[in-house]
C-alpha cells in the first residue's frame, strides 16, 4: 500500500486536527508519498540509533521524535489522547473501569470513571496489569473508590489536574510523571494519586492503535520498548 493511502485512512481515524496547537503530530519529514509500505512498526519513542528500517517500513510514534528519521515516521500524539477510543479508553480497559465522561472538559484530556471497588480491590487490579507503581495517600484496605480519573502519560505533573480532580470530588487520580509539587499538593487536598509511571500508562493505548492499524491488513508491530534511562537491574 502506498503511504499517501496509509496517511490518509489514519487522519481518518485519529484526525490530526484534534491536537493541541502546539503539538508536532503528522508525518516527520517530506516523505516519498508514493513509496510502498509493507510493514508497519509502532513504538512509544524513536531514538536515532533505531533509525535502521527498510524503505518499505513505517514507523508509527507517539512521542514526536527529537530529530528528523529518515525511516518514513508519523506522529500521533495529543489527537490520540483526546480522542474517544483512544489512549485513555485504552488504559481504563486495562483496569477494568468503565469511562462515563471527560476529566479536562477544555481539551477532552483524560477520563472519569466508575470502579465501586475497595482500594484492595483496585491494587490487585493494577499490580496484575503494571507490576508497581507510586501512591500518595494511601487508602484503607477496605475504603470504597467510586470514582477515579485517569490522564494517560502526562497528567500527575499538572497541578491543574491535581486540583481539577479534586474540584470534581473523586476519589483518586491515575496516570504518570508525579513531582514533588503535585505530591505535596495532592497531600494537602487529601486525594490519593497513582503514579503508573509516564511509559507504562501509555502503552496499553499502542495496542489499541494496533488494532486499528490492522485494519489495513498490513504487517504491523508493537515495539515496547522501555526509555534506556528507566531500565532497571542495569549493571
Amino acid at each position: 500500500m502506498k503511504l499517501k493511502d496509509i496517511i490518509k485512512f489514519l487522519n481518518e481515524k485519529i484526525p490530526q486536527n484534534l491536537a493541541l496547537s502546539n503539538d508536532k503530530v503528522g508525518l516527520m519529514d517530506d516523505y516519498d508519498l508514493t513509496q510502498e509500505i509493507d510493514s508497519i512498526k509502532i513504538l512509544m519513542d524513536f531514538y536515532p540509533k533505531d533509525d535502521n528500517f527498510g524503505k518499505n517500513t513505517l514507523i508509527i510514534t507517539h512521542h514526536p521524535p527529537l530529530f528528523i528519521p529518515k525511516t518514513p515516521t508519523f506522529t500521533i500524539h495529543s489527537n490520540w489522547d483526546i480522542i474517544e477510543g483512544g489512549a485513555n479508553e485504552a488504559l481504563a480497559d486495562s483496569l477494568n473501569l468503565n469511562v462515563i465522561e471527560s476529566f479536562d472538559k477544555s481539551t477532552n484530556i483524560g477520563r472519569i470513571c466508575e470502579a465501586n471497588l475497595t482500594y484492595c480491590e483496585l491494587k490487585n487490579k493494577i499490580l496484575r496489569k503494571f507490576n508497581e507503581y507510586d501512591i500518595v495517600n494511601k487508602p484503607e484496605k477496605e475504603k470504597l473508590i467510586k470514582k477515579i480519573a485517569i490522564v494517560s502519560g502526562f497528567g500527575l505533573k499538572n497541578p491543574d489536574y491535581i486540583k481539577l480532580a479534586k474540584k470534581y470530588n473523586l476519589d483518586m487520580l491515575i496516570s504518570g510523571d508525579l513531582t514533588q509539587e503535585t505530591a505535596i499538593l495532592a497531600i494537602n487536598l487529601d486525594l490519593t494519586l497513582i503514579d503508573l509511571g509516564h511509559h507504562n500508562s501509555e502503552v496499553p493505548g499502542l495496542y489499541y492503535l494496533k488494532n486499528i492499524i490492522d485494519g489495513l491488513n498490513i504487517d504491523c508491530e508493537v515495539i515496547n520498548e522501555i526509555p534506556m534511562e528507566c531500565e532497571k537491574n542495569d549493571c
